[in-house]
């Protein structure tokens, strides 16, 4: 079954199947990294409803598998069961396969035809590596399975990570996978409003990568050249989504090349150049110079807010013109971000401080070098 066909079966019936702006976004960080129930976050999306038109809507928890901390947990989907055996070959002979498993869902009115939902908790043999690290093995096996093996997509690969995802209100889609009974010490939520591409499964956010998560409302009119310079780097965009191309260019700009994260917000959105010009210590001027002329190709243009995710924290980063909303908010070691105010006090009531964090400048939550989960 194509995804134009779980587009088909799933979108509410008479509803239009692309429509102009929306998109719902959110995020819940613990700092100390205690447990938070996922049914918060699921609240938290369900009060904007309305910014979603039911083609999509996921999450992201991060601390969800204590047990299996060191495996990376892989979340695939499949378009039909026969297609499950050749992944299932492929990790059995590239990884250290430790355990397989269905991830279990509930009906849910609202939710149609859905993939087959499968994780998998693997290690990788040292032997395996040659000469790449464990990180790169483990990407080019996700873009391998992605685009050679049909009808199979990796939604999730990080270690304590999963992704949850898919055609259905953000509500729907966490009563479908059971979020109820997951707690993660930070929680990343999406819900969806299609301008140009399709609604299918495969397409809801969160994308993820490795650590790495984005959800995104707006519209990345780079998309072309942003997606020409990832995969020169050996990257491949096979999910049909504009979004897509954002997780790997966090993947390439902080983990492969080590930039520091006042950088990736410099290269995704950066100071207009009389801005740069009128900078009055030469330094910066000659170092946000350098990141527009060497970075050229990874600036997302268009209408974005994004909220990244990663295992030490949550940042939340908009276009330089602000053309889609962010608010941030803070309640001891709580850190929150929304689309909407609202939202957030839908879960916290009276927050300790709210804001509205300025264009192109990011709004952060950090775990706390000492905080671990507990079980």
């Amino acid at each position: 079954m194509s995804p134009e066909d779980w587009l088909a079966d799933s979108a509410p019936a008479g509803e239009p199947r692309r429509v102009p702006s929306g998109c719902a976004t959110g995020g819940i960080l613990d700092q100390a990294g205690r447990p938070i129930p996922g049914q918060m976050i699921a609240n938290l999306m369900a009060a904007m409803h309305e910014r979603s038109n039911g083609l999509g809507g996921g999450f992201a928890g991060y601390g969800i598998y204590p047990e299996m901390a060191q495996c990376y947990a892989l979340h695939v989907m499949y378009d039909r069961d026969d297609h499950r055996q050749p992944v299932e070959q492929l990790l059995g002979n590239t990884t250290f396969l430790v355990r397989s498993e269905r991830i279990y869902t509930r009906p849910t009115r609202g939710i149609g035809l859905a993939p087959d939902m499968w994780r998998y908790f693997l290690q990788v043999p040292p032997s395996n590596l040659g000469t790449l690290s464990e990180e790169d093995y483990v990407v080019r096996l996700v873009m391998r399975i992605n685009q050679e093996l049909h009808g199979a997509w990796v939604v999730s690969c990080g270690k304590n990570l999963g992704v949850f995802k898919g055609v259905g209100y953000p509500e729907d889609i966490a009563n479908f996978f059971r979020l109820d009974e997951y707690k993660a010490y930070q929680w990343v939520g999406h819900g969806r409003f299609p301008t140009n591409t399709v609604a299918w499964w495969g397409g809801a956010h969160p994308f993820s990568l490795l650590g790495w998560t984005v959800v995104h409302n707006g519209e990345i009119s780079s998309y072309g050249i942003n997606r020409r310079y990832v995969e020169m780097y050996g990257y491949k965009c096979t999910l049909k989504t504009d979004t897509e191309v954002l997780v790997y260019l966090v993947d390439l700009i902080i983990r492969r090349q080590r930039l520091p994260w006042q950088a990736l917000y410099a290269i995704l959105a950066p100071p207009f150049w009389e801005q740069i010009e009128r900078m009055s210590h030469p330094e910066k001027r000659r170092l946000y110079t350098a990141l527009r002329q060497v970075y050229g190709s990874a600036m997302a243009n268009g209408p974005f807010s994004i909220i990244i995710g990663h295992p030490e924290g949550m940042i939340g980063l908009t276009d330089r013109a602000k053309l889609r909303p962010l608010v941030a908010a803070r309640q001891g070691d709580l850190f929150l971000l929304a689309s909407e105010e609202a939202a957030i006090r839908a879960v916290l009531p009276q927050p300790e401080s709210v804001w509205a964090p300025k264009a192109g400048f990011p709004a952060e939550g950090r775990l706390a070098a000492a905080a671990v989960m507990q079980p």
